[in-house]
This record gives structure tokens, C-alpha cells and sequence, in this order.
């Protein structure tokens, strides 16, 4: 099976309020060049010719999005989000066809590139389940104690960065998404939530320069991993 005879929606949870970025704004309004953070975002996903949809969960006092040139685009859905990751993609998921499979991705993630986009649809025929991309941990780990000194060292192979997109199927997630939050479970994403109901989600291996704008010094990384996608395209 190919990931063309699908149908794939994209889910971008922005209701957030990035505080630890210090900035006046969220973080997703910061300008990356010409561009906010999150248009750059949304403009990966409405580019990609297997998404036939992209559906933003926005913070109900938003009165930026609604300035963004892409604010109008016919691929792209607005909803109202919640106050934590799991509110937010669950209202998108409200909108989503059962028999869709949902690829929820980071708003504060601009680098993502289409060829990660494919291998992670693709990947669905070696992990039917759902699966998510990351990044293999290259540094030792160390665990800390409450004193800030190291506990122990941290054995490192297979060990993963999390990243996004990671993909499953809509119904499934927003079931497996009601029923953690209901058991007051620990959902730290998308997939954690599948990982409670007892699914084993599929490692597809991502790009480095997939990085999430967290702190101040990750916007002009990301700029500068912008730039040189700009030049390999």
C-alpha cells in the first residue's frame, strides 16, 4: 500500500503561549525572515501534495492568525484549542474523518522538509499501527538528582529524541487521547498517548535540523537551517 491512497490531514496545535521564549508574542509569531514561525510551518504542510487538509488549533483570544497571508489558504481549517497539547489536537481530531490518519506536527517546528513528510507515510507499511519520527541520541545521558549533581550515567542506545510529525490513525488517537486523559495519565504527545493503550508506534529516523523553537537561540539556528534547505532546493 502507498501513502497516495490515503487520506493524510495534518493537525498543528498553536493555542500555546511559548513563555519561555520571553517574548512580548508566542513564539509561533516570531518572524523567521520574512516569515513567522508558524507560517513557515503551515506553509511545509500545505505544500505537500498527499495532505488534503491542515487543521490549526488556535488559543480563543488569537488576533494574530487572522494577519497571516496563509490565514485564508482553502486547504487550512481553524479550531479552538485547549489549554494543553492533548485539548487541542483532540478539538482538531473533533473535525477529522474517522478513516483519516492524523500527522500531528509541532507549530514551533519550521524546518520540517516534504522527504521526512514521505518516509514517515511510507514507514505506515512497515508500522501499520502509526509511527512518529525522531532522532537517535548521539551524547552521552546523564539522569540528575534534586541536589543538580549526576545521579548516574544514562545508557544511550536506543535511546530517541521525539520529534514530529508523528502519524496514526484518527480515530484510534482521539480514542486512545480521551481515554488517557480521563485515567489521568501523563500525555507528553501523541504518541505516549498510543504507548498507554498498549501500541508500539514505529521509530521512523528523521533530520537533525528538525529542531523545535524553544529558547531565544534556537531562532537563529533555525534561520540558518532554513537557509540551507533554501539552497538544497
Amino acid at each position: 500500500m502507498t501513502a497516495a491512497i490515503r487520506n493524510f490531514v495534518a493537525i498543528v496545535p498553536a493555542a500555546g503561549i511559548g513563555s519561555r521564549m520571553g517574548a512580548a508574542i508566542p513564539k509561533q509569531y516570531l518572524r523567521l525572515g520574512q516569515e513567522t514561525i508558524l507560517s513557515h510551518t503551515l506553509e511545509r504542510l500545505l505544500t505537500h501534495p498527499a495532505i488534503s487538509q491542515v487543521i490549526v488549533a488556535l488559543h480563543p483570544e488569537d488576533d494574530l492568525f487572522p494577519q497571516l497571508p496563509l490565514a485564508t489558504h482553502p486547504k487550512l481549517t481553524q479550531v479552538i484549542g485547549g489549554a494543553e497539547r492533548a485539548d487541542s489536537v483532540l478539538a482538531a481530531l473533533q473535525v477529522v474523518e474517522n478513516d483519516a490518519w492524523a500527522l500531528v506536527h509541532d507549530a514551533a517546528r519550521p524546518c520540517l522538509t516534504h522527504n521526512d513528510i514521505d518516509k514517515l507515510m511510507l514507514a505506515l507499511n512497515q508500522f501499520p499501527q502509526g509511527a512518529i519520527l525522531a532522532a537517535p541520541v548521539r551524547d552521552t545521558m546523564k539522569r540528575g538528582n534534586a541536589g543538580g549533581t549526576i545521579e548516574h550515567t544514562v545508557e544511550r542506545t536506543q535511546l530517541w529524541h521525539a520529534l514530529t510529525p508523528q502519524l496514526f490513525p484518527a480515530s484510534a488517537l482521539k480514542h486512545n487521547l480521551q481515554q488517557a486523559l480521563q485515567a489521568k495519565a501523563t500525555i507528553t504527545d501523541e504518541a505516549s498517548a498510543m504507548e498507554w493503550a498498549g501500541i508500539h508506534p514505529g521509530l521512523v529516523a528523521g533530520r537533525v535540523d528538525n529542531i523545535k523553537v524553544t529558547h531565544p537561540d534556537d531562532l537563529e539556528l533555525a534561520q540558518l537551517f532554513l537557509s540551507q534547505q533554501a539552497i538544497l532546493i
